[in-house]
């Protein structure tokens, strides 16, 4: 899947796709789903759960190639995480197959640090995880490498548990190697691809805008998650670390893109994954 924002291209690298994931936003149960009738076909399954995909977004601008969240990865230990627990998919030859090297990569982009957004930033050799992206500049928020990089050793927390071990093997080596580069949003990374801050999902979450010959495009990051979050901006995530700014975030970008041309590029959403957003009847709906 392809799009093209001016002389910017960006293609999709799937890893995994769940038809059925709506833990992510608990509060959209079937019956709330049900009354949304755009979310169907393509964003939910047939009786009304919220569909997931995990995907990264390449981004290649006319001098630089960059890699925007780098997914789960394979043969990762992730008990108590199911679908995300030693995977085996061809995300790595899937992105070979459309012409991506990890060696010509210029930009890792990490809108945050969670698990399922920096698990192909390192891979496994000799019993060591070193970068898969050997030349790139690896983008990380400051405020997400303080915060994830300083979990109690001794939480009694799961995910907390579960991050410090990701930080562990696909953060740490990045850090090791002289790779990371540190950011605070907003920044410019190079010509036509920007970051912007958007708050809430994680202290540090930030988007990505690109922009070419008068065409802009947005790639959303956490701080959606789903498109039934355009319909009500105030259907949180339990992996939201402050809900309210989450909120607030959401209903500010937006403000901003709604009735524009702006392509939305849903890190997550499942389908078509990209739109325009129209506003109707004081909401929300993503146009693809």
């Amino acid at each position: 899947m392809k799009w093209n924002i001016g002389d910017i291209r960006v293609t999709k690298i799937q890893e995994v796709v769940f038809p059925k994931f709506s833990d992510v936003i608990p509060a959209a149960t079937p019956e709330v789903v049900k009354q949304i009738k755009w979310l169907f076909p393509h964003f939910v399954s047939e009786d009304g759960h919220l569909s997931l995909s995990i995907h990264s977004l390449i981004v290649e601008t006319p001098h630089d190639k960059l890699v925007v969240d780098t997914c789960i990865g394979n043969s990762r230990s992730r008990e108590g995480f199911d679908g995300f627990h030693m995977l085996a998919t061809n995300y790595m030859q899937d992105m070979l197959a459309e012409g991506y090297k990890p060696d010509d990569i210029d930009y890792v982009l990490c809108t945050h640090l969670h698990v399922d957004h920096v698990g192909w930033n390192t891979h496994l050799v000799d019993g060591n995880y070193i970068p898969t992206f050997p030349n790139a500049s690896y983008l990380m928020g400051k405020q997400d490498l303080e915060f994830w990089g300083n979990i109690d050793e001794d939480t009694d927390i799961d995910f907390m548990k579960l991050q410090r071990t990701v930080f562990e093997e696909c953060l740490k080596p990045i850090l090791d190697a002289g790779l990371a580069r540190p950011v605070e949003a907003p920044a410019s990374v190079c010509d036509g691809v920007s970051l912007i801050p958007t708050p809430g999902h994680t202290p540090g979450h930030c988007s990505v805008l690109l922009e070419s010959k008068g065409e802009t495009g947005l790639i959303t990051g956490d701080f959606i998650h789903h498109p039934i979050q355009f319909h009500d901006a105030a259907l949180v995530s339990p992996f939201d670390v402050d809900n309210e700014q989450a909120i607030e975030t959401r209903r500010k970008i937006f403000g901003k893109y709604a009735d524009t041309p702006t392509l939305i590029i849903g890190t997550h959403f499942a389908g078509p994954t990209a739109g325009t957003l129209i506003s109707e009847n004081g909401t929300y709906r993503l146009q693809v």
